[in-house]
């Protein structure tokens, strides 16, 4: 096979797992992380850091005080709140109010790019192959909310959204096996199956999210004890779709 039909088919599989994530973010958007919903956060002012409960309306965050009890369950206080909204900022007036909390993260994430290391003699390579995965993971969201003025003299909301997981993976894809990457001890080309797995961190700032991995393919077939990447670390670049 010559080296641009190579290129080529590499190419064609990046541009459709590409396709396939980005489609899927509509499917999954209402899930979003990114959304700031109604929920318990910490909030953090000058330092002091409080439980609260956020209700979110359209033009109003109640900001309600909680307390943690000792068997765990956080008792919202229901008769005060306080009023994060536009109608109560002045005219040239900036306030500004970090949130923050912890979750549990379940994604679906698939690895477009995987830079294995060089093997039995075969330079570094990087792989385009379809995959797929389950991701499970501790992940931080940390949301900045505020209020500015714009030249028209009306107050809007802006926010700004910074997240981070890490957690660890599982799932299957295809691979290339040949002649070159089995010592030359088979003669036909085929995609094999490969079971991955390994650990991966997630960044996302606002609508950017992005992640890095670290992981190990287990061919499946009797091929696996001559494949030289069996069990070997690669890295690659990740892309989730939130799916809680």
């Amino acid at each position: 096979m010559m080296m641009g039909e190579i290129f080529m088919k590499r190419l064609a599989l990046f541009t459709l797992s590409m396709s396939v994530t980005v489609s899927g973010c509509s499917v999954f958007q209402k899930n979003s992380k990114k959304a700031f919903n109604d929920g318990f956060y910490t909030q953090n002012i000058d330092g002091i850091k409080q439980r609260v409960y956020i209700d979110v309306a359209d033009e109003i965050i109640r900001i309600h005080p909680s307390e943690l009890k000792e068997n765990g369950i956080s008792v919202i206080d229901t008769a005060n709140f306080y009023e994060f909204q536009k109608s109560k900022l002045k005219t040239n007036t900036e306030e500004a109010i970090p949130f923050s909390k912890a979750s549990f993260d379940i994604d679906f994430l698939t690895i477009p790019l995987k830079f294995r290391p060089s093997q039995g003699g075969v330079p570094l390579q990087l792989n385009t192959n379809l995959n797929g995965a389950g991701y499970f993971g501790y992940r931080r969201d940390r949301y900045i909310i505020d209020y500015s003025t714009n030249p028209l003299g009306r107050s809007e909301r802006n926010m700004n959204h910074f997240g981070f997981s890490v957690g660890a993976f599982t799932g299957f894809g295809n691979t290339s096996i040949s002649p070159t990457n089995t010592n030359n001890l088979i003669e036909q080309e085929y995609d094999g199956v490969v079971w991955s797995k390994g650990l991966a961190g997630i960044f996302a700032v606002n609508n950017f999210t992005v992640g890095m991995a670290l992981g190990f393919d287990h061919l499946l077939g009797s091929n696996r004890r001559i494949w030289i990447y069996q069990n070997k670390f690669w890295y690659g670049l990740a892309f989730g779709l939130n799916l809680n």
